[in-house]
């Protein structure tokens, strides 16, 4: 194994998005990640496009470089043989409700009691201080609750609209990966576990809200909340002569520099444009302006122009074009991979790169579900008829 987290065991009880894209971080930082399922599978086994029954697009994606074990958490022989693993886990993840876990008997005070320096974290809907503690939370209420679709309205969408990204359960399964990082650091220090939550409503909201607390930041308030510049209409890709541009022209430098591409090097002196806290007062007449521009000349023309001047500037790519895209295909973010039951498979690499500990995004195909289930009650200290028994209850069950 290699990798930062090499060594590191993680109990990985989580399913759809937010949990397995967090725990899939850690495993490809090199932890050692063991996947509890159902026995059904994760719910995003089923979900399409897929060449095999259980093997859908996003589960691929989300639960590389890990071990599936099936186990019937409500039954006494499955939560039995879960705690026996998390005595050997360094680390539990879960995204369910922490009141589920409580009727699974793996509640916090039910984990520590076998392994106390077991670092136990939950990424669910909110806060079990608050009023909503016991609310289910998916992406589209999260994203609805912390004002993304009202944003989006704001912003000159024809209607409120969710991002269309799993915008809430990717950027909370970063808090929620970070939180276990820093907590293991925590227990390598202290020598003692703990319980983390990581609520995904105050999580998001403290993203959107970095950005739009705005005049709301000061009391008495200086306006009303919401960044102007994110939120002008005119804040979108431009339309050129034959296609579409991504332009930011954002400081006093780049104005000047975009005035004199476009011939009009007074407006540098106009009160309106000519500081950024001038600027700032009036984003759509900045925007207005760049877009009346932008449709006097071609894309290939505007990149060549804005490039020489130093000015921010994109295509606007399709996905498509993503996976074209000339910078990723060398760097090898792209690699074609073989998977064993699934065949040939486009994978992306770790985005970060590392001198010294690198990852290895590659090291273990996205498992079948239970595939892992006789290796993983082996290495928790089942005999192999202890562990037919459990597959023959019910309570575990193997891959073929």
């Amino acid at each position: 194994m290699s990798g930062p987290l090499a060594g590191v065991r993680v109990l990985d009880l989580t399913t759809v998005v937010m949990g397995p894209y967090a725990t899939q971080l850690l495993a490809d930082l090199g932890a050692d990640v063991v996947k509890v399922e159902p026995p059904e599978g994760d719910v995003m086994r089923h979900n399409a496009p897929m060449r095999s029954p259980g093997m859908g697009h996003i589960f691929l994606h989300a639960n590389r470089n890990k071990r599936s074990v099936v186990l019937d958490l409500k039954r006494p022989e499955g939560r039995a043989a879960c705690l026996a693993l998390a005595a050997r886990a360094d680390a539990l993840v879960y995204n369910i409700r922490p009141q589920a876990m409580a009727r699974l008997g793996l509640a916090w005070d039910d984990v520590r009691a076998v392994n106390p320096r077991l670092v136990y974290v939950g990424g669910f809907g909110y806060s079990q201080r608050g009023p909503y503690a016991a609310r289910a939370a998916y992406d589209d209420l999260i994203q609805g609750a912390a004002g993304v679709p009202w944003l989006f309205a704001r912003a000159g969408s024809q209607a409120p609209r969710y991002a269309p990204v799993t915008l809430a359960d990717r950027a909370v399964g970063l808090h929620l990966a970070l939180a276990v990082c820093a907590a293991l650091l925590r227990r390598e220090r202290s020598g003692v576990g703990q319980r983390v939550d990581v609520p995904m409503y105050e999580s998001l909201v403290q993203m959107v809200l970095g950005d739009h607390l705005a005049g709301a930041s000061f009391e008495p308030p200086l306006g009303e909340p919401g960044y102007g510049r994110l939120l002008a209409h005119g804040r979108r890709p431009y339309e050129t002569k034959d296609g579409w541009i991504c332009v930011l022209v954002y400081n006093d430098k780049q104005w000047r520099a975009f005035f004199e591409a476009i011939g009009r090097p007074e407006l540098a002196q106009d009160p309106r444009f000519a500081t950024q806290e001038a600027r700032s007062r009036d984003f759509e007449a900045a925007y207005a302006l760049v877009a009346e521009e932008m449709k006097k000349r071609t894309t290939g023309e505007w990149i060549e122009t804005l490039e020489a001047a130093d000015i921010p500037v994109g295509r606007m790519q399709s996905l498509a074009d993503v996976l074209a895209d000339p910078h990723l295909a060398a760097i090898g973010f792209f690699a074609t991979v073989e998977h064993p039951s699934e065949g040939r498979l486009r994978a992306m690499a770790v985005p970060s790169e590392w001198s010294e500990s690198p990852p290895e995004a590659h090291r273990r195909a996205a498992p079948r579900l239970g595939e892992h289930t006789r290796e993983v009650l082996a290495e928790a200290g089942y005999s192999d008829a202890e562990i037919e028994r459990l597959i023959a209850s019910g309570a575990a069950r193997a891959a073929p």
